[in-house]
């Protein structure tokens, strides 16, 4: 029976389970199909090997829409521990677009792929009334040459959870350039920053999810849309494990983001989380990795302990936050 209208964002985690498992049994050569939490499929290639296939669209700004197409979808092929080669990329553009418009964005694109040392391989453009704002969809496609890769839902019991990066780097981008009321209630240096972090601290988590995967990660996962708890919850879904002892003090934050959602009355924990990569270790590998990525200069810090059970649970034994839809979503209208 139908409860009415769904709200923008993300579907209820409920019905997206639902329209998945009626897809059917897959096909033996699909190695990690489709399943809420996991960031891309992945597929066995006849000759040996993994194809990494990741698919995502850029909604919630009309900013900078090429470059967050590229880094999003090769964040997702990353954390399985495949490097990003092949894009495609559905440009909608609304009507009253202008060339220089259409210019930027394949500029955008094209400076983040040099930087990845990825590709363009194909895809289409449109101008349709469908669309408002410009919106690109993309595909990032990797290969594993070993067939190895790494899954969401990995995570053990015993394992610890890392946080590689602050949150919400993107949360801070967006609110910087799509919500001028905040923005002008934000401090005037950190809101410098924020517009900034696009570039600094950046949203790729390209390099930091390959070398985990290098260093024996059991899980990673890139929290996106719903910020860092919606990553938690589809890690811990993932891995049909329980996620304890968070503290909000345990968290590496990014101070920009916390001053613009205060700005804005959004909650951080639910505010988009690109730029951040949560990865689980086993009991042994937790303090090599941990330092060795410090050592590299990753910001990074144990937030929680992998258990048996399942939920995200705060260290005063209480629920962390669900959120139905990214703050940003509804702070924004969209």
């Amino acid at each position: 029976m139908s409860r009415g209208p769904l709200a923008p964002g993300k579907l209820p985690p409920q019905l997206l389970q639902e329209v998945l498992s009626s897809l059917g049994a897959p096909p033996g050569e699909l190695l990690v199909p489709p399943a809420i939490g996991e960031d891309a499929c992945v597929i066995e290639l006849a000759g040996g090997g993994a194809l990494v296939a990741a698919s995502d669209p850029i909604t919630l700004t009309s900013d900078s829409v090429g470059a967050y197409a590229v880094v999003i979808n090769a964040n997702d092929v990353a954390v399985t521990g495949a490097e990003p080669r092949w894009f495609l990329s559905t440009v909608l553009l609304p009507p009253g677009v202008e060339e220089q418009d259409v210019r930027a964005i394949f500029a955008d694109m094209q400076r983040e792929l040099e930087r990845l040392g990825a590709v363009l391989v194909g895809g289409h453009t449109e101008i349709t009334s469908a669309v408002r704002q410009p919106v690109v969809v993309g595909q990032m496609l990797g290969l594993r040459r070993d067939g190895g890769f790494v899954r969401t839902g990995g995570a053990r019991p015993g394992d610890v959870v890392l946080q590689v990066g602050p949150a919400p780097v993107e949360g801070a981008a967006v609110l910087a350039t799509e919500l001028a009321e905040a923005a002008a209630r934000a401090d005037g240096e950190l809101l410098m920053r924020a517009r900034q972090a696009l570039r600094e601290p950046g949203i790729c988590v390209v390099e930091p999810a390959l070398r985990c995967a290098a260093l024996g990660t059991n899980a990673m996962h890139d929290p996106t849309e719903g910020g860092i708890s919606a990553g938690l919850y589809e890690l811990a879904d993932a891995s049909g494990v329980s996620l304890c002892g968070l503290h909000e003090d345990g968290i590496l934050w990014f101070e920009p983001g916390l001053e613009l959602c205060r700005a804005a009355g959004a909650d951080p924990w639910g505010t988009l989380a690109s730029g951040t990569l949560l990865a689980c270790f086993s009991h042994e590998l937790e303090q090599r990795a941990r330092e060795t990525m410090a050592t590299e200069g990753y910001a990074v810090r144990e937030i929680a302990r992998v258990e048996s059970g399942r939920g995200v649970w705060r260290r005063d034994g209480q629920p962390l936050a669900r959120f139905e839809r990214d703050e940003l979503s509804r702070v924004l209208g969209r």
